[in-house]
């Protein structure tokens, strides 16, 4: 239904149907008020179904993120932009236990490139939530900056948050730290 794109040490691929069990234990953990709020079983569901509807809709939507030596479900990230959103986003989330091993930035240069080189945006942000500092470290590291507070379309309209982000020609300079 959509591109495998190869890491060093990822593959980011369509959300399919084994990935739902670490999202939902994802989505259950506290750190989950990041992203729209801890969710039970059932929401989480639904929630997880938006990726894979958005790839067979629109064509682009976050990938799953795997380890390659293991199989293993890290966390999804990429191309975002559903009604109302304040702009392109290359977004992300990781499993608890994927964290601070730098699978997210790692997966987010896969994940800008695609944005930038085989969707055409012009632009990309990630909506972060101002008290959210491990998502504003992924979006420095990667040379975004912040460009000022988000308007979040409802339900997320009483979420207050932060638009960080880049252009195609920044992200262009921004990318030879990544080789």
């Amino acid at each position: 239904m959509g591109p495998v794109i190869e890491t060093e040490r990822l593959l980011l691929r369509v959300p399919v149907a084994a990935d739902f069990e670490r999202y939902a234990e994802m989505l259950a953990d506290p750190s989950a008020r990041f992203i729209g709020g801890p969710s039970v079983r059932g929401d989480a569901w639904r929630r997880f179904l938006q990726m894979p509807g958005a790839w067979a809709l629109y064509g682009f939507a976050m990938f799953s993120v795997v380890e390659k030596a293991t199989g293993r479900w890290l966390g999804q990230a990429g191309p975002w932009h559903p009604e109302g959103w304040p702009g392109r986003e290359v977004g992300y989330s990781f499993h608890p236990d994927a964290r601070g091993q730098g699978h997210c930035t790692e997966a987010c240069v896969a994940c800008m490139d695609y944005a930038f080189d085989v969707l055409g945006w012009d632009t990309v942000v990630h909506t972060i939530v101002p008290d959210n500092a491990p998502s504003q470290a992924v979006a420095r590291r990667l040379g975004s900056r912040l460009l000022g507070p988000a308007t979040m379309p409802p339900p997320l309209d009483t979420l207050v948050a932060e638009l960080w982000g880049q252009t195609r020609e920044e992200w262009a300079v921004n990318r030879r730290r990544f080789g």
